[in-house]
């Protein structure tokens, strides 16, 4: 029996809707299409990321150069990179979807005394500098968009890597610097905290975040780990890859950029290619992605969240986002908490007599009075057809 809907009602989905790509020369988004993007990766691979699920290329090392536009031309691999000299000469080069902005101009920067060659940090790019070089660059080319990529300051108030003089009002000016804002935090290998899968809820909240600062007037991506990066230890497992994927699109992020390099125990740039089973696992993510593209980029429905158990917590258990695509209704819905949860779901267009499939998982739930519940394990993720 479906329980009562009573406070506290923990959440309710923000009216979204994912539009068409506005700029004529910018990456496929929007309808059908979503952003899954690799970070900083050899054009050689470009076919084995194609092949993976992936769309779009983000960063070429010392680039773009001649040689590496051909190489993702070949791929069928856009890419957005830097706007150097020889970009600015091909515009007309239907390869270059986007512009990419310093990456994480909010942490602290490096400094090289010229006197000993020593290296020491200094203060982050300060917001305004970041704001008018996305001004040139919109100048330069206003037919794709600009992309900015901040660190994990953007949620992890703990962080000291911003540098000195930095504090979060900030963001509301960074966040100007880019028509897509992104941002990097990999709970699982780049955090050093004792327990680090008690913060896995930092990528939603981060996403989140970003949605506030920008007042929807920018488009929010976020990036996912699935490496070891540099600790040399831990990594996420695709199961938590598909819960941090997943909270981060239902909190509102429009497009997923994957950090594959691994720096430890030793250097690999594409550790994800060399790693069967994470690599079956983010081919499966990807492709379930794609598939439900058309209904993430859907105009979002509220959702009614009410959590059963009665553990008292600070932060919601559940996110969830009601989604209506043609003649259905969906719930994509995750765990929020390192814990179990049950969770009860209203949802006021429900017809008599409907039920909800959990995709994937050969099961249905009935729906009572347009209410339903569940069981959630920690950060679990459910994808509901109401049908």
């Amino acid at each position: 029996m479906v329980a009562s809907l009573v406070a506290p009602v923990l959440a309710l989905a923000l009216t979204q809707q994912q539009p068409a790509s506005p700029w004529s020369r910018g990456p496929a988004m929007g309808n059908d299409q979503f952003p899954i993007a690799v970070w900083l990766q050899n054009p050689s691979n470009a076919s084995r990321y194609k092949a993976a699920g992936f769309n779009l290329y983000i960063g070429l090392w010392q680039g773009p150069t001649e040689t590496q536009l051909a190489e993702l031309k070949r791929a069928g691999m856009p890419v957005i990179c830097d706007q150097n000299e020889l970009a600015l000469k091909r515009l007309d080069d239907p390869t270059i979807v986007g512009w990419l902005q310093q990456d994480e101009p909010d942490n602290a920067q490096s400094v090289t005394d010229p006197a000993t060659g020593k290296q020491t940090w200094g203060p982050c790019v300060p917001p305004q500098r970041v704001v008018e070089r996305y001004e040139q660059m919109r100048k330069a080319d206003p037919t794709r968009p600009v992309l900015l990529n901040l660190g994990q300051g953007v949620i992890n108030d703990t962080w000291v890597g911003r540098g000195s003089g930095a504090k979060l009002s900030d963001y509301e000016t960074y966040v100007l610097g880019g028509d897509i804002v992104s941002f990097d935090v990999y709970p699982i290998a780049g955090l050093d905290k004792p327990q680090p899968a008690d913060f896995m809820w930092y990528v939603g909240a981060g996403v989140e975040r970003l949605r506030r600062w920008t007042g929807g007037k920018r488009i929010v991506w976020n990036c996912l780990e699935c490496t070891r990066i540099d600790n040399g230890r831990r990594k996420a497992t695709p199961d938590q890859v598909r819960s941090q994927a997943w909270m981060a699109i239902i909190n509102g992020s429009r497009g997923l950029i994957y950090f594959v390099h691994e720096f430890k125990p030793k250097f690999n740039e594409a550790a994800l290619l060399d790693d069967p089973e994470m690599l079956k696992g983010v081919t499966t993510l990807n492709a379930e992605i794609t598939r439900l593209a058309p209904v993430i980029n859907a105009p979002d429905e509220k959702v009614g969240i009410a959590v059963l158990d009665s553990e008292r917590r600070s932060r919601p258990a559940v996110s969830a986002v009601g989604k209506r695509q043609g003649r259905n209704s969906y719930v994509f819905a995750v765990g929020m908490v390192n814990a179990p949860t049950r969770v009860a779901f209203a949802l006021p267009r429900a017809r008599p007599g409907a039920v909800a499939e959990a995709i994937g998982e050969n099961r249905t739930i009935p729906i009572t009075d347009g209410k339903f519940e569940d069981a959630f394990g920690p950060y679990q993720v459910h994808l509901y057809r109401i049908r």
